[in-house]
């Protein structure tokens, strides 16, 4: 009915509302300037007259109080874990000729299990908000194993030419700088990105692939549904690509909240509580994960069964890696 009426006078005087328009901004405006925000904190802790707009840290010793010494041996088994994957591959026979396949796996595994064991050893990374880097690597790294485990033995070599081309982009970039904002060591790195280019000094033989992927531009959605993954994907992937990328939902989520303040009509304001992380179930997934990569790497590669027998003889014959506490 109210809309009905605002449509039959707007038909009457199309400026009908121009003044009332008017008339709010500046009540809205005049409210910001003449009142502060306030936060539930504020309301909940009517004891505190502080005001201080620092960011609150982290309650410390609730976080010490949840993760104790859990995470100095969740993080001592992964570098077990890691070792052994490591241990297994090298005590088994490999195809020193054509190796690229060996690099490849046994990279992208290592990479994951470094990243793991750091996260690890920072208990305010156990969060979705923090830790979410973590859990979309190694959503990455499976899917990067699984497809190109499907492809001809040749993608291995591509995958690493195309990591080449581009720290050869790297470089060239790197050099477009001014002088006057080149620091100390800034040559040392561009030496070091040519380097890794494998680029030849005289014959400039290094292709730049620009597409988004080594998989000719093939995104790592298409490469998920190729490989049977797309609800993992779907389920870890896009969510912790969300927080990643600052999509809006995962601002919101961990960096607002309401301000409390009626004549602020309740906008949202960035939030001075730090999540304080510490959330075991989500360290123990990402173990289990990289767990899961270090079986499916060792399976790819066909690495003998005797070695990672061997290998991994330390965890009681637990193949499912559940339970990652020593």
């Amino acid at each position: 009915m109210w809309g009905a009426h605002r449509s039959l006078l707007l038909v009457d005087d199309p400026d009908y509302f121009e003044n009332a328009i008017k008339w709010a901004r500046a009540f809205w405006v005049t409210n910001s300037m003449t009142s502060q925000c306030i936060r539930k904190r504020e309301i909940d802790d009517a004891q505190s007259d502080d005001t201080d707009e620092a960011l609150q840290p982290p309650n410390q010793g609730a976080q010490r109080e949840a993760s104790g010494e859990t995470g100095g041996n969740l993080q001592r088994f992964t570098m077990d874990l890691l070792s052994s994957f490591i241990e297994a591959l090298e005590t088994a026979p490999s195809d020193l000729y054509s190796n690229e396949r060996q690099e490849v796996v046994a990279g992208l595994i290592s990479r994951a299990g470094r990243d793991v064991i750091a996260a690890l050893g920072a208990p305010d990374l156990w969060c979705a908000e923090h830790g979410s880097h973590i859990g979309r690597m190694l959503v990455e790294t499976k899917i990067y194993l699984h497809w190109m485990a499907q492809q001809d033995a040749a993608i291995y070599r591509q995958f690493q030419e195309y990591g080449a081309g581009k720290a050869k982009l790297y470089s060239r970039i790197a050099e477009e700088l001014p002088e006057q904002a080149q620091t100390a060591g800034f040559r040392e790195s561009i030496d070091e990105l040519e380097r890794l280019s494998h680029n030849n000094d005289l014959l400039d033989h290094r292709v730049v692939d620009t597409r988004d992927t080594f998989a000719g531009g093939k995104s790592i959605r298409e490469m998920a549904s190729e490989a049977g993954l797309l609800d993992f994907y779907r389920q870890a992937y896009s969510l912790a690509s969300g927080v990643a990328h600052s999509e809006w939902w995962s601002v919101e989520l961990h960096a607002m909240e309401p301000c409390m303040n009626v004549l602020h009509g309740m906008h949202q304001i960035p939030s001075l509580a730090l999540n304080s992380g510490g959330n075991i179930a989500l360290a123990h997934s990402w173990i289990d994960q990289l767990h899961s990569l270090v079986r499916a790497g060792l399976r790819i590669l066909g690495t003998g069964e005797m070695a990672v027998d061997d290998a991994f003889a330390w965890m009681n014959d637990d193949e499912s890696g559940d339970d990652p506490n020593p």
